[in-house]
């Protein structure tokens, strides 16, 4: 029965003692269509996109079809050297590396000091912290370009960095799970002799495990999702991460069915990202939430 899975289940939106009612049954199947068609509305682009590049440039302008005739891998294989993917990759992961030592690091530092240590002023920097994410990115953008380029960091991934390194919404990540932490532990890190650093270092981080894997997998796909500071500073730098070349092959001599191969390949690592820590993606949404 498609209702068996329920019989053991006590809490939640649906119950089993609610599955009674034959109301509740015919909405519960509503909802699950309806659950049905948005996932294949979702799906359906990044599939077309991955189908659209098994065909070539003619049966694609040609032939209105959604699947091609053969799957020839050999295709991707070849657009992949031809548009010298390799580097751009290369470059991509570098840029993820430093972006996440940088989040956890200095994020991470600044909720110790706001959740834990709490100096004088804390509740002052916080609500800073929470009124910066009312300013759209875009609105700083000019006055970051310009101090980048007069402290001599453009065509270089340091700005980069430092950019996933002052988050706001990472601080309040942390600083709501370190709230939560065994204030005995800090205090015995402390009688111990361990300076401020050291207790963030070596206690507070380890017990942070999970929201400290939240926090990489966000930086992840902020880092490589990121356009327009890298274009802005690594253009014609030969260091142009994934989505800077992947906007700059539409002004070269890459055919169409070339650059949705290319679309391909700048999308299958956020894809496998989210289904192997879409688990963990959530509950970081759900702790990010301010408490009341």
């Amino acid at each position: 029965m498609f209702f068996d899975k329920y019989s053991k289940k006590e809490d939640g939106t649906i119950r089993f003692y609610d599955l009674h009612s034959m109301r509740t049954r015919v909405l519960c199947i509503i909802i699950f269509l309806i659950c049905i068609v948005v996932i294949i509305v979702a799906l359906f682009p990044p599939a077309w996109v991955f189908m659209a590049g098994f065909r070539t440039l003619k049966d694609f302008n040609n032939i209105p079809a959604i699947l091609p005739e053969k799957f020839d891998f050999s295709l991707f294989a070849k657009t992949w050297n031809d548009l010298k993917f390799t580097k751009y990759y290369i470059n991509s992961f570098y840029v993820l590396f430093g972006s996440i030592l940088s989040a956890i690091f200095f994020n991470g530092l600044l909720a110790y000091a706001l959740a834990i240590l709490k100096p004088k002023g804390h509740k002052i920097v916080f609500g800073l912290v929470l009124w910066s994410m009312l300013i759209p990115a875009t609105t700083s953008m000019v006055a970051l370009f310009v101090n980048i380029s007069k402290m001599g960091l453009s065509q270089s991934f340091i700005p980069l960095w430092l950019m996933i390194g002052a988050n706001a919404f990472f601080v309040i990540l942390f600083k709501q799970f370190f709230e939560s932490l065994p204030k005995e532990l800090i205090e015995a890190a402390k009688l111990d002799g361990c300076g401020y650093l050291q207790t963030f270092l070596r206690i507070v981080l380890p017990l942070s495990k999970s929201i400290v894997m939240v926090i990489i997998i966000f930086a992840i796909n902020a880092a490589w999702s990121d356009f327009l500071l890298p274009y802005l500073l690594l253009n014609n730098s030969g260091k142009e991460t994934v989505m800077v070349r992947l906007y700059m092959f539409q002004g070269g001599t890459a055919t169409s069915v070339e650059l949705l191969r290319a679309v391909v390949f700048s999308i299958i690592p956020p894809i496998f990202l989210f289904i192997i820590f879409q688990k963990q993606i959530t509950q970081g949404a759900a702790a990010g939430a301010l408490k009341g």
